[in-house]
């Protein structure tokens, strides 16, 4: 089998790469290579006899039939996103152009080789989105895949519209088409602007680890290596026009994440002082959703999947990856936004 995947050289399209090269299935990368985008992230599977790297931008018609044509996918995994939420608030026309204009783009140059081949029936579009398209939820509750979508940020916004396009390709032109909504990914190789890389960068660093608020909004993390094993199960095993709920089972508050992240350093890296003392309250984003939570019954039922990592083990190897591998988080730390506080309220 050969996969597209876009967004490839990201953070989580390039574990989703390793995984799938590790289990023989041949690979397309396809990446833009902006500011997130790191060929280090895929360098142990570079020289793969599964590996092909195309350099290119899926707003580019031109470039994705060039590319559908040479390599002759089976399937499509769409990861190719910008995904951070500060980032979608100070410039917000970047995320549409690329996440639904993208999105469509890709939708349209699939469909094309796809009608083109006669419609194979195994072909398939695999779209990855967030569970930020569904909002806040309050004190109780999840997201289901019927939870109606109620984005608050120009990136879920994004998103959703995005999510929107795929069953409207789905339903008008019958496109072969699964849809995954994910709660947040940590793990090795996240760009240093996410949570879990600026509190480590900053503790090493010795200096203040910025917290939003009162650090009491909650989200649902998800080891990066359990969803990219939950996306190829979907990609391979979904159900035709289905979506599914991607979660970690491990909900926390920011602030309680942060400390734990501390006392992990704390043993492994210990400094002259707790690193929880140079935790700092900083003014809050605009739109800051309180709580996420998923439902993960429908993709465990019907697919048999699960996370494999708790909370406390998936930091605990996390943190140990970035102390192993300094020179990588270092590299990276004068790209645009690394060392910024985006987003916030004038």
């Amino acid at each position: 089998m050969k996969i597209l995947v876009t967004g490839g050289c990201g953070f989580i399209g390039s574990a989703v790469v390793r995984k799938a090269i590790a289990r023989g299935i041949e690979i397309v990368n396809l990446d833009a290579l902006t500011y997130a985008g790191c060929l280090d992230n895929v360098a142990s599977v570079a020289n793969s006899p599964l590996y092909s790297f195309e350099h290119a931008d899926i707003c580019d018609r031109a470039a994705l039939d060039r590319i559908f044509k040479t390599h002759k996918p089976d399937a499509v995994l769409h990861l190719a996103a910008e995904s951070h939420v500060d980032r979608s608030i100070d410039g917000p026309l970047a995320f549409l152009n690329t996440n639904i204009m993208g999105t469509g783009t890709l939708l349209e140059a699939s469909r094309a080789y796809w009608e083109v081949n006669d419609r194979p029936a195994g072909f398939r579009f695999h779209h990855v989105s967030t569970d930020e398209v569904f909002g806040s939820l309050g004190e109780t509750g999840e997201f289901t895949e019927e939870t109606p979508y109620s984005p608050r940020s120009p990136y879920s916004a994004s998103k959703a519209s995005s999510d929107h396009l795929v069953r409207a390709w789905h339903e008008t032109y019958g496109l072969p088409v699964v849809l995954t909504n994910c709660s947040n990914n940590y793990g090795p190789y996240q760009f240093p602007e996410k949570l879990i890389p600026v509190v480590i960068l900053k503790a090493l660093a010795g200096q203040p680890i910025p917290v939003y608020g009162k650090g009491e909004n909650v989200r649902d993390w998800l080891h990066v290596e359990d969803h990219a094993e939950a996306l190829l199960t979907v990609l391979l095993n979904g159900e035709n026009g289905r979506s599914y709920n991607i979660g970690g089972d491990s909900e926390a508050r920011n602030i309680d994440l942060v400390r734990m992240l501390c006392e992990i350093l704390d043993r492994l890296r210990p400094a002259a002082h707790p690193h929880a003392d140079l935790i700092t309250y900083v003014t809050d984003r605009p739109g800051h959703d309180q709580r996420y939570a998923i439902d993960p019954t429908r993709v465990r039922t019907e697919l048999n999947w699960k996370p494999s990592y708790t909370l406390a083990e998936g930091l605990e190897q996390t943190v140990d990856w970035y102390l192993q591998n300094e020179r990588w988080l270092r590299a990276l730390q004068n790209r645009p936004g690394v060392n910024q506080r985006l987003g916030k309220v004038a």
